[in-house]
């Protein structure tokens, strides 16, 4: 048997009993906020305790309905008492500030002059990306790459677009007109310290590292160019080097954090066939990452002695294929939803599969997924439906489901309940186009 993976095993397990101690503590409320796309860690997980593990008949109790976010599938950002979340309304692309408590608008500012939209789009036009929320700021960007920054009260900062100034664009597989544009820029701002590193693509390099305070660029990728994907990018520290993790249309490369140099670049036999949406996940030297039909790759990272790395292939399959809804990494297991699987739990360090909801009568439907004490919320991309099941890879185990008590009216021809759930201060918040919804699962 390979030592790789047996080493990878051993680490895994290790990270199993760690977690199983925590859980034989007493149980604590603990609130925590979601601050940018797919929770503070950009994993899908909250580290909220004390929440429902079994749902009522009905669901868990409705608090609020927000009924003018406009069109597009923006997740909500939420820190302390304020929900930001961005939306086509309008004629414009707006970024609104909501009241946690309430379910009342604060505040709304211009991110963009105009919905983004391309010919031949039945998807839903509006903005793609979730706001990021930081030291005060917020951070938000429109489908046609104006990336604005506010203060937490609305204040405006400074505009960046990625086209227009940084010579970005995007890629077009599949896409229509504008070909610059691609489907839109979709991918969510990443704070790290002073930058805000960004994925303009283009010849000038796919990544950039913005000032967080001015909006000047500190250092582009020239090492890696082409153009950006839909996926989001991610920080990771890798024998003590930090880097950001992006996707390309070929595969996965890492980009120093200090000076945008190429550490390295993984890149497929066969580049992905399909738009790069999903977010790749870090684990002790591994990046995992599952692009739609191209299905899931496993990818080792070697420190090289000049401080590059060896990017290795550890397996590809197909039994995940995850092409929006994201998927958490938990006590060594991968669970997310794959097309014509359904839910799915994998082993990480093998690719082997452990269960599929496909195999349970009456299970939920593909979706989008996030984690939060014990349990995983799965959110329904065609029905409308959310389930609570056990994070756990002996089964498919649901604990309490629910459909939303309301439809969007705006939602496209092909448009489905694309947006990710957020869980922050005991609240669990759904999107669809224009409405939000606010439930109570502590």
């Amino acid at each position: 048997m390979n030592k790789s993976y047996l080493k990878l095993r051993w680490l895994l397990n290790v990270q199993l009993l760690s977690s199983a101690f925590f859980i034989l503590l007493p149980s604590v409320t603990h609130a925590e906020d979601w601050p940018q796309a797919q929770g503070s860690n950009r994993d899908n997980k909250s580290a909220e305790t004390g929440l429902l593990d079994k749902w009522p008949d009905g669901g868990p109790e409705l608090l609020w309905t927000f009924r003018n976010s406009g069109v597009g599938y923006s997740g909500p950002a939420v820190v302390g008492d304020c929900v930001y979340i961005m939306g086509g309304r309008n004629g414009l692309t707006e970024l609104l500030a909501i009241n946690a408590t309430s379910g009342k608008l604060r505040w709304s500012k211009t991110v963009s002059n105009k919905i983004f939209d391309f010919e031949g789009n039945s998807w839903g036009a509006g903005p793609r990306a979730t706001p990021t929320v930081t030291d005060g700021m917020v951070y938000a960007l429109a489908g046609d790459g104006e990336l604005v920054a506010f203060d937490t009260e609305g204040e405006f900062c400074w505009q960046v677009n990625m086209v227009s100034n940084l010579g970005g664009s995007v890629s077009i597989v599949d896409a229509g007109e504008p070909e610059t544009y691609g489907w839109g820029y979709c991918w969510s701002p990443l704070v790290d310290n002073n930058k805000v590193i960004c994925v303009p693509g283009g010849d000038q390099g796919m990544v950039a590292a913005l000032d967080r305070k001015t909006g000047k660029v500190i250092w582009r990728s020239e090492g890696l160019t082409g153009g950006a994907t839909y996926s989001s990018p991610i920080k990771a520290t890798v024998n003590g080097i930090d880097q950001y993790i992006v996707m390309t249309q070929s595969g996965v490369a890492g980009i120093a954090a200090i000076d945008g140099e190429l550490l390295w670049n993984y890149q497929r036999d066969r580049p992905y066939p399909d738009v790069v949406i999903p977010t790749p996940v870090y684990y002790n030297q591994h990046v995992y990452a599952s692009v739609g039909s191209a299905g899931c790759d496993l990818i080792k990272l070697t420190k090289q002695n000049e401080g590059s790395f060896d990017a290795t292939h550890v397996y590809f399959n197909r039994n995940m294929k995850n092409e929006l809804g994201g998927f958490v990494l938990l006590n060594g297991h991968v669970y997310g939803s794959s097309a014509r699987r359904g839910w799915v739990c994998q082993a990480f360090g093998s690719g082997d599969l452990e269960w599929y909801s496909k195999r349970v009568s009456d299970s939920l439907g593909e979706g989008s997924i996030a984690y939060a004490d014990g349990s995983l919320y799965l959110y329904a991309e065609r029905e409308a439906d959310v389930a609570i099941i056990e994070a756990v890879p002996e089964g498919y185990r649901e604990n309490g489901r629910f459909t939303l008590p309301e439809e969007s009216q705006m939602r496209a021809p092909s448009g489905k309940n694309w947006t990710h759930p957020a869980i922050a201060g005991g609240k669990l918040y759904l999107r669809d186009q224009e409405l939000l919804f606010c439930y109570d699962i502590e």
